[in-house]
């Protein structure tokens, strides 16, 4: 059994949009911050002068994918400790969910989700699951908690509820959870998932935080945007999870679409008054690192093969899986390649300024035949390059633009140990010269 502690409060994610608003919001105890948005040893000021406020921060991962085939890469870990410990932040959270499959457990070209992608809540992905779990525990200076994500499709055949592979990942790791309420309620849209009897199942004593956002309807599905208002059946789960337990901490997630900060803080309001907290301590029982099994190579060997046919399906436009709903998968292709294309322009705002409007439709026609294999970065480049073998933009000041911004960027890269790759590769750098 965990140690009491303090309540982390009420607190808002912090964006680089809206710091100077979180820094002058009332009330504000903690925020939480994208963990890969942040360089160590060189910390935004905004949140150097929270922490001197004594405002807790939290590093939050969306890159790890603990719940992939593969065990999670140590660089990863390394990195999201590197930020725990230079943010002084009393636990670090990540997902529940893959983010990449292929590879050499499947001897199939490496491919990027470029988002976060349910888990089948089978055995086997439970086994590979907790032994990830547990290898993060060890390698992080701080416990961990991870969160259930939002999905568009259920995978066939599941073994599990949500709530029971929940508790069970608790049981088996002693890993702390982060509930996203508005993930619940796209589930229920979705998936036709009762947010209550998830409630019902899961360990809520093991809840680290919450996390509260608002979304839209279109057609019949519920798109998790973090751009809109928080509706009134999040709150109204919120209100089902308090009557259960007094949440450590709750949190306000907006990506997005940013309103006025008055319009911020009338939903901070709404969730403290739906909440009512107490003030009390909670004894948190998930912070014991338990002795976890290795998953068996034959588990990871049927989870990899499961995810990687499900993710090519997505990106690559290979068949989709049996037993999954063809329309929710073209509906989930979309949505990926729609946020590729927006993720693409934040990381490389230049390419939307030389295109102009045609970059969105230019990138999404991109995107239905190369699917993502390296970072966001990466795939700007590869999107420029492809962009300019293929002889656009028409105009040709900005295709000197395009071609001038790729030369800067592409560099100096190691040498492959393939004579025709280095051929191939120096043969693209001469024709993107001309």
């Amino acid at each position: 059994m965990g140690q009491p502690r303090e309540r982390l409060g009420t607190g808002i994610g912090w964006r680089p949009e809206i710091a100077g608003a979180v820094e002058d919001m009332p009330g504000i105890d903690w925020v939480e911050v994208v963990a890969e948005n942040v360089c160590p040893g060189h910390l935004p000021d905004s949140l150097l002068r929270l922490r001197e406020r004594g405002v807790t921060v939290v590093p939050h991962g969306v890159s790890l994918g603990l719940g992939g085939a593969d065990r999670p890469d140590e660089g990863r870990l390394a990195a999201l400790a590197e930020r725990a410990v230079a943010l002084g932040a009393p636990l670090v959270t990540e997902h529940i969910a893959y983010v990449r499959a292929g590879g050499a457990l499947t001897a199939t070209q490496p491919l990027e989700a470029g988002h976060l992608l349910p888990v089948p809540r089978t055995r086997d992905a439970l086994d590979v699951l907790c032994e990830n779990v547990r290898i993060a525990q060890d390698a992080l200076p701080v416990p961990l908690a991870v969160e259930n994500i939002a999905a568009l499709i259920s995978w066939p055949g599941e073994e599990m509820t949500e709530g029971q592979f929940l508790y069970e990942l608790v049981e088996r790791t002693g890993v702390r959870l982060l509930i996203d309420v508005a993930n619940l309620h796209t589930n229920h849209v979705n998936r036709g998932e009762d947010p209550a009897k998830a409630l019902d199942e899961l360990p809520v004593e093991a809840i680290a935080y919450v996390h509260v956002a608002g979304g839209f309807e279109r057609d019949g599905v519920w798109h998790d945007s973090h751009a809109h208002p928080v509706p009134e059946p999040v709150l109204a789960i919120l209100a089902d999870l308090a009557s259960r337990v007094s949440p450590p901490g709750v949190l306000l997630e907006r990506d997005e679409n940013f309103p006025e900060p008055a319009e911020l803080e009338r939903e901070l309001d709404a969730i403290r008054a739906t909440v009512k907290t107490s003030g009390d301590l909670v004894v948190d029982p998930g912070t014991e690192r338990r002795d976890v099994p290795a998953a068996s190579d034959a588990a990871r060997q049927r989870t990899a093969v499961a995810q990687a046919a499900l993710l090519s399906a997505l990106v690559a436009g290979t068949p989709a899986p049996e037993g999954f709903d063809h329309a929710r998968l073209k509906v989930q292709s979309r949505a990926l390649a729609a946020k590729r294309a927006d993720v693409v322009a934040k990381v490389a705002p230049e390419l939307p300024e030389i295109l102009g409007a045609a970059y969105r439709d230019e990138f999404l026609a991109y995107a239905r035949t190369r699917p993502m294999t390296g970072g966001y970065r990466h795939d700007a480049l590869a999107f420029a390059e492809h962009q300019m073998l293929a002889g656009r933009p028409e105009d040709a000041d900005a295709r000197r633009k395009l071609r001038d911004w790729w030369l800067e960027r592409s560099g100096p890269a190691p040498l492959s140990k393939r004579p025709a790759a280095r051929l191939l590769h120096a043969t693209r750098r001469v024709l993107l010269r001309r």
